[in-house]
């Protein structure tokens, strides 16, 4: 498996997946956005951009210009991470918007609009409210990605944000489960490997 693969998306928000675009899922890790097409495929896989938009930036951008764009992605990504590792298990108080200024500063660039639009479905005959962005630069690349981090940190309860507990592994989720007992990433991932050193152990007890 390499950055070429499909990204993995079981955080149950966006704002721990792009933290999960750096993972371990079996023993080596990898990096999703580690260049600048890294980022332009995760953030397509993410719905976080239109592959227009992305085709557009891939050929207007100046040489090593989207390369540039992903390490701040994954500076954005490193700071992010280290405030949830931080304050996950316990419900967020508004002291923590001091610790949230250069998200604050991030989204303030955005030039973000609405516009009146037809429906998109046959369906419907009516028209539609849709929020629209310009797109001047590679840098704005990053803006979807501070909107997911801002809506994460206001919708979700960060009592409720979990590490695997799966060996070596680095995912973060939000447990959405009744009862949050919710331990994996993914049953098909962690769940399924602790579920077989269980049986083995049990084997050589036994």
């Amino acid at each position: 498996m390499d950055n070429h693969s499909p990204a993995i998306f079981v955080g149950d928000t966006l704002g721990l997946d792009f933290l999960n675009s750096v993972a371990t899922p079996v023993d080596v890790p990898i990096d999703w956005i580690d260049d600048g097409e890294g980022l332009l495929r995760w953030l397509e896989q993410a719905g976080l951009v239109s592959r227009e938009i992305l085709a557009t930036m891939r050929e207007q951008a100046l040489p090593g210009e989207l390369d540039k764009v992903a390490d701040q992605a994954r500076s954005l990504r490193e700071w992010f991470r280290s405030f949830v590792l931080a304050r996950k298990g316990s419900p967020l108080t508004t002291d923590a918007v001091n610790e949230l200024e250069p998200l604050n500063r991030l989204l303030e660039r955005d030039e973000g609009f609405g516009r009146i639009v037809a429906a998109q479905s046959d369906k419907d005959e009516g028209l539609g409210f849709q929020s629209m962005r310009k797109w001047r630069s590679p840098e704005s690349l990053l803006l979807p990605i501070g909107e997911a981090l801002g809506h994460f940190v206001c919708a979700e309860d960060f009592s409720d944000v979990k590490a695997c507990e799966g060996h070596a592994c680095t995912l973060l989720f939000v447990d959405h489960t009744r009862g949050h007992r919710r331990r994996w990433c993914s049953m098909a991932m962690c769940g399924n490997r602790a579920k077989q050193a269980a049986h083995r152990h049990r084997l050589k007890q036994g």
